[in-house]
């Protein structure tokens, strides 16, 4: 066995491990009986020691190495390199740290869930606190150029900084703001019909469908339910997603499936034979969101998608839709309104949630907000940013999973993966002109062989500005967004005076 071989062995054990945890949080978050947590948390923890102790080892790194001095290809040597960076990381970490880490991120989950069912952030506040506390111990030893918020941000979108995260964010911001004035001036388009009573289990059948057509492979994954989405894997063979309904309120479902439908192909899409290198793993965060984003929003809020399913929908729910067309049902879902909660709203305020999010957790890493202040924070920028007077912690700043999970640094992935779906689907169009055609008669094959082609096959060989550069000749340009978004919206608005 070559020093290679045994690199690649070595890393195939720890994402056994690692993707161990996964099931076990899967578990967590779907089915784990109440009882389960105490055991549960300690059972994660201990996983995580072993496989971090793996990831460190003087044993990995000696393969690597040797491995080095072998003749390689240059996806071998890609591999080398970018599991030499992840060494240098891990060392940093200890694994009394990492234990703790992970046990205390099971408590605060277990936390939130209660504090949000409850209503009540006062149940979260202090085990968000000690996690936070962990957190800000993670970003000293691991380093950072700007601000110690970096290093979080490095975890799902490595080399982002806060300089600029700040530009694009402003930038951003400015851009949106003539057209969201133009719409807030025009008529509001009728979305009543989305809130009519649908019946759970046959919108659930319906999301069945929706993801089947995508290209989800049931054989290779599942659909279950949960309070707040996500997607998980256990390899490129085994990846789940979760959805939730409401039956007052048909949006909901139809979102969360289409977005973690997105995620889950991405990483169906990976390579079963490079399973545990870099090439077989996620490029980032913001090409993992592009993914999720591009078929909830560039796909399933536009016409052609519904052209395909609208008839079908209104064959289920016939006495809900009588007195709507596939035209007034695609003006709906594309109703732009400032809305509470981050994953109802619509794909330009959207930015808004996430830029509020972003702030706020700078402040944190600053030491410029203590936790018992969140609440007040995050309702005071919801007035200032959307104009909302935020009702209840449930609806503000408790309605995320994300800091119950440490995830601090992960929410500016979702603009970013936003902007990345618009450049790579502008692109996807060019290639492939008949495509919305094919999508409109009921498939989306062509699409999805390009991003097998294009994105997926890459795994993490690119940087997230390679791949964009390798894919579209560029690096992230908001123009492809706001010129779709100026284009799409003026024209269901009416609008004039829009820059298109």
């Amino acid at each position: 066995m070559t020093y290679y071989e045994k690199y690649k062995a070595h890393l195939s054990k720890i994402a056994d491990l690692q993707f161990a945890m996964s099931l076990l949080n899967w578990d967590q978050e779907t089915y784990m009986p109440e009882g389960a947590a105490g055991l549960r948390a300690q059972q994660m923890a201990t996983l995580s020691g072993v496989a971090h102790e793996l990831s460190m080892s003087e044993e990995l790194e000696q393969f690597m190495e040797e491995a080095s001095s072998e003749k390689l290809s240059r996806e071998e040597n890609k591999n080398l390199e970018i599991s030499k960076k992840d060494l240098a990381k891990n060392q940093k970490y200890t694994t009394d740290f990492v234990v703790k880490l992970t046990s205390q991120i099971s408590n605060s989950f277990i936390a939130w869930q209660e504090a949000k069912s409850k209503n009540d952030f006062s149940l979260f506040a202090g085990e968000l606190d000690k996690l936070i506390e962990l957190k800000k111990q993670e970003s000293e030893f691991l380093g950072y150029e700007n601000h110690p918020y970096e290093a979080q941000l490095d975890t799902y979108e490595p080399g982002a900084t806060v300089p600029f995260l700040d530009s694009l964010f402003a930038s951003l911001k400015t851009d949106l703001k003539p057209l969201l004035d133009n719409i807030a001036g025009a008529k509001q388009v009728d979305d009543a019909f989305m809130f009519r009573t649908y019946a759970k289990d046959e919108q659930w059948s319906f999301g069945l469908e929706v993801l089947e057509y995508m290209g989800y492979d049931f054989k290779r994954g599942r659909q279950d339910y949960s309070s707040h989405p996500f997607t998980t894997t256990f390899g490129p063979t085994d990846v789940r997603v979760t959805t939730r309904v409401d039956e007052n309120n048909l949006s909901e479902m139809l979102w969360s499936t289409i977005h973690e439908g997105g995620h889950a192909l991405y990483e169906q899409g990976l390579s079963v034979q490079n399973y545990g290198l870099p090439h077989g793993t996620y490029c980032s965060l913001s090409i993992h969101e592009s993914q999720s984003r591009l078929w909830e929003n560039n796909v399933g809020r536009a016409l052609p998608f519904w052209e395909h399913f609208f008839p079908m929908l209104k064959q289920r729910f016939t006495a809900n839709l009588k007195d709507v067309n596939a035209d007034m049902f695609y003006k709906a879902m594309n109703k732009v309104q400032s809305s509470p909660i981050r994953t109802n709203a619509d794909e330009l305020s959207y930015h808004l949630h996430v830029i509020i999010r972003y702030e706020i957790e700078k402040m944190i890493f600053s030491n410029d907000v203590k936790t018992s202040e969140l609440p007040e924070l995050w309702n005071a920028k919801y007035k200032e940013y959307l104009g909302l007077d935020i009702r209840s912690d449930q609806e503000g700043v408790l309605q995320d999973i994300h800091w119950s999970h440490g995830s601090f640094g992960y929410f500016p992935t979702y603009s970013l993966g936003s902007l990345y779906a618009a450049q790579f689907f502008h692109f996807a169009k060019l290639a492939l002109p008949d495509m919305e055609n094919e999508i409109s008669e009921g498939s989306s094959a062509q699409l999805l062989s390009w991003l097998r082609s294009e994105i997926h096959q890459y795994g993490k060989l690119y940087s997230s500005d390679e791949l964009c550069k390798k894919v579209t000749g560029e690096s992230l340009n908001t123009k492809y967004f706001m010129d779709y978004a100026n284009e799409k919206y003026s024209k269901i608005y009416a609008l004039s005076g829009t820059a298109v």
